[in-house]
């Protein structure tokens, strides 16, 4: 797909989750992109009203890019449980409530699994990332990952990472290093996580690396 826009210069990361900005600047590091938080320039946090990871993400992304004047890109993301029809999704960060406490709502995943008798425990995250400029051009780009729910284990990450485990692997992403979830071949275009994938496919439209080197084809979507 042709009309992918560079990202340069400074950016901002519409989110208020510290964790969420943490794997970002991660991402974001070997670009050069200057990225600040809407919680560090006092951005309001728009309602969340999308019935898709995509609309909310895009609602996000915006909303900041209007505020602040600069390019602004959003993720939105969420855990989906087959056994529950893909809940918590849209209402992931939701379950924790107001004290973000995700130890109770992995306590009320395995709740709502015993309350169905369920033992099917395939689940997969979800990451929907978007890129707004002020004059109202926008870029979307979705990854996922899939795997097992499990016991939680493991102090990694945030959020509902400690009781999933991806494919492939007998770890959590409570058990899994920062570097080893978020890292990217960029050879291959291959990465572990939901979002880190989401992002392989931003950076190979949108992001050149320092010295002019692209990261790679555009990706179609």
């Amino acid at each position: 797909m042709s009309g992918h826009r560079l990202l340069t210069g400074k950016v901002v990361i519409a989110t208020h989750n510290p964790g969420k900005l943490a794997e970002m600047r991660e991402l974001l590091a070997p670009f050069g992109v200057e990225a600040v938080s809407a919680a560090e320039l006092s951005l309001p946090e728009p309602d969340e009203t999308g019935t898709m990871f995509s609309e909310n993400a895009a609602l996000k992304a915006i909303a900041a890019a209007e505020a602040a004047d600069l390019p602004a890109f959003a993720d939105d993301s969420g855990l989906c449980v087959d056994a529950l029809d893909g809940a918590p999704g849209l209402f992931s960060a939701r379950w924790a409530g107001p004290d973000k406490d995700f130890s109770g709502a992995m306590a009320r995943i395995e709740r709502e699994l015993a309350a169905r008798g369920a033992t099917n425990r395939r689940a997969h995250f979800v990451s929907a990332l978007v890129v707004a400029w002020p004059d109202g051009h926008i870029e979307t780009f979705e990854g996922r990952v899939f795997g097992e729910l499990v016991e939680p284990r493991g102090t990694q990450g945030f959020g509902y990472d400690p009781m999933f485990r991806p494919d492939g692997h007998d770890r959590t992403f409570g058990e899994i290093s920062s570097d080893e979830k978020h890292g990217v071949n960029w050879t291959t275009g291959t990465a572990l996580s939901h979002r880190a994938r989401a992002f392989v496919l931003l950076a190979q439209a949108c992001l050149r690396r320092p010295g002019g080197v692209h990261t790679g084809q555009p990706a179609s979507r």
